[in-house]
């Protein structure tokens, strides 16, 4: 079991860590870790794994292993490995892991300015993807107008924590149609914008405030099917 230290604050960037296992694949196992593994549309961070001895080992990917509560750091190139009970020093690539921040709270914003259901997403650095479920094209410059009043509204972004029951009874809260929320603890993990802007749960990372999204680019809208349309966008830094 692997304590997800960016659940609780994403802007950690570096932390020190104790080696738990490696994997037959050649993944390192640690007892906690502030790197966020793929899911949910976000991908996993890179960065570095710093051994005792001086010497590195570059993170390519970081993925989930048996369950959602191992955390795999996979190596980008072979090398030797560290061994089980090392303390290492893991540091996160801040600059990718930050655009991936933004770019994914502008996501949550989308889906609560259209108040619709999400069927699909897809953070990148350069670009990212939200599909709706909606049949009629949206208008770009109100999409848009709308995604950058909340940015400029400044709204602050937290984190808060609810039962499985509580999920269960309260449905209209997931508003995503195709990926379920991160369950397994006993509790889900739920990102408020705002007082009453939106409240969906959601494992990824985000920024604290929407002021630090910036100025956000409207790439395309696209139809990719009778109910459902793709919004791409682009940060202008």
């Amino acid at each position: 079991m692997t304590e997800a230290l960016f659940r609780d604050d994403s802007y950690l960037q570096t932390c020190q860590a104790r080696v738990t296992g490696v994997n037959e694949r050649g993944g390192i196992l640690l007892d906690r870790s502030i790197f966020f593994a793929t899911g949910g549309g976000q991908p996993g961070d890179t960065g570095m794994i710093e051994r005792p001895d001086g010497s590195s080992i570059a993170i390519g990917a970081t993925v989930f292993g048996e369950s959602k509560e191992q955390i795999v750091h996979v190596p980008a190139a072979e090398g030797p490995l560290p061994d089980v009970g090392e303390t290492i020093v893991a540091t996160i690539d801040w600059h990718r892991r930050y655009r991936h921040m933004r770019m994914h709270t502008a996501l949550h914003i989308i889906c609560a300015a259209m108040r619709t259901k999400i069927t699909g997403a897809q953070i990148g650095e350069e670009e990212s993807r939200i599909d709706l479920n909606m049949q009629d094209p949206p208008d770009r410059d109100a999409v848009l107008a709308a995604i950058m009043e909340a940015v400029n509204a400044d709204h602050p972004v937290t984190t808060e924590w609810i039962t499985d029951a509580q999920l269960d009874a309260n449905p209209d809260l997931i508003k995503s149609m195709s990926v379920s929320p991160p369950r397994g603890s006993g509790l889900v993990r739920l990102v408020r914008i705002g007082a009453n802007f939106d409240l969906q749960p959601c494992g990824g990372t985000h920024v604290r405030t929407t002021s630090e999204i910036g100025q956000v680019t409207i790439t395309k809208i696209e139809k990719k099917g009778r109910l459902n349309r793709r919004i791409r966008i682009r940060l202008d830094d």
